[in-house]
C-alpha cells in the first residue's frame, strides 16, 4: 500500500478509535493482520471460556489458531453437530469472552451490526464479560447512513454468497431497498432467505471496557 494512503488511513483510524473511547469501548490498533493475535492473547486469559460470531475477519487474522491452541476453552462453532447448534448459541451468553466483527464503525464511535438468527447481535448486548470485536479499516464509515447502506450494498450481498443462500442480494448485489434507506424492515425481503432481522447500534456503554475493539490497517472481511 502507498505510504501516503496509509498514514490516512491511520489517521482515520485514529479518529474513530478515539471515539469508541469516548463511548466507554477500548480501542486497539493493529497495523496488520499478523499482528491480530498478540493483541488477543493480551486481552484473554488462560482457561477463558470463548465463544465467537460468523466472522470472516477472525480467520483471516489466524486468530482460530490461537483460540484452538489449548490455553483456553473455546466453543468451536464449526466443529459443532447442527443439532446441537442452538445450545452453543446459549452458552456464548456465559462465556467468558465473545469474538466477532463488526459490519460497520462510524467514525463518531458507535458500532453497527445487522443479523439474521441474531445470536452474534445479542451476545455484543448482553451476556459474555467481554466481547472483543476484530475489524479491518473498510469497516469504517462516517455515519450511520453510510453503515446502512455498507451492509445493503457490501455485507449482506457478499454474505449471502458466502453462504450459498439465494436472496435477492446475493443476485443482484444489493439490497432490493437501498434506494430507501429507511424501508429495510419492510423491503419484501422475507422468508428463510433473509439474512437482515435484528439491528443493533452500540453507542455509550454502561458498561466501561467491556467492548474492546481492534482495528487493522488492512482491508478484511465484509
Amino acid at each position: 500500500m502507498d505510504n501516503n494512503l496509509k498514514e490516512i488511513i491511520k489517521k482515520r483510524i485514529e479518529r474513530t478509535s478515539e471515539n469508541l473511547v469516548k463511548n466507554n469501548m477500548e480501542a486497539y490498533y493493529a497495523e496488520t493482520k499478523e499482528d491480530v493475535p498478540a493483541i488477543m492473547e493480551k486481552l484473554l486469559e488462560e482457561g477463558d471460556i470463548i465463544a465467537n460470531g460468523g466472522t470472516m475477519t477472525m480467520k483471516e487474522c489466524g486468530v482460530a489458531e490461537l483460540l484452538k491452541s489449548g490455553k483456553y476453552k473455546y466453543l468451536d462453532r464449526e466443529n459443532v453437530d447442527p443439532s446441537e447448534i442452538k445450545h452453543l448459541y446459549r452458552a456464548s451468553f456465559s462465556a467468558d469472552a465473545y469474538i466477532t466483527s463488526a459490519n460497520a464503525i462510524t467514525e463518531d464511535g458507535c458500532l453497527y451490526n445487522v443479523d439474521g438468527t441474531s445470536n452474534r447481535v445479542a451476545c455484543i448486548a448482553y451476556g459474555p464479560d467481554k466481547v472483543i470485536i476484530i475489524a479491518g479499516y473498510n469497516k469504517i464509515v462516517s455515519n450511520l447512513d453510510d453503515a446502512v447502506k455498507r451492509v445493503k450494498c457490501e455485507s449482506a450481498p457478499a454474505n449471502c454468497i458466502r453462504l450459498d443462500i439465494n436472496s435477492y442480494c446475493s443476485n443482484v448485489g444489493k439490497c432490493m431497498s437501498e434506494k430507501n434507506k429507511n424501508s429495510c424492515m419492510t423491503s419484501g425481503c422475507e422468508g428463510e432467505n433473509r439474512i437482515c432481522c435484528n439491528y443493533l447500534i452500540s453507542a455509550y456503554q454502561r458498561e466501561k471496557g467491556r467492548i474492546k475493539v481492534i482495528i487493522v490497517g488492512e482491508s478484511l472481511g465484509y
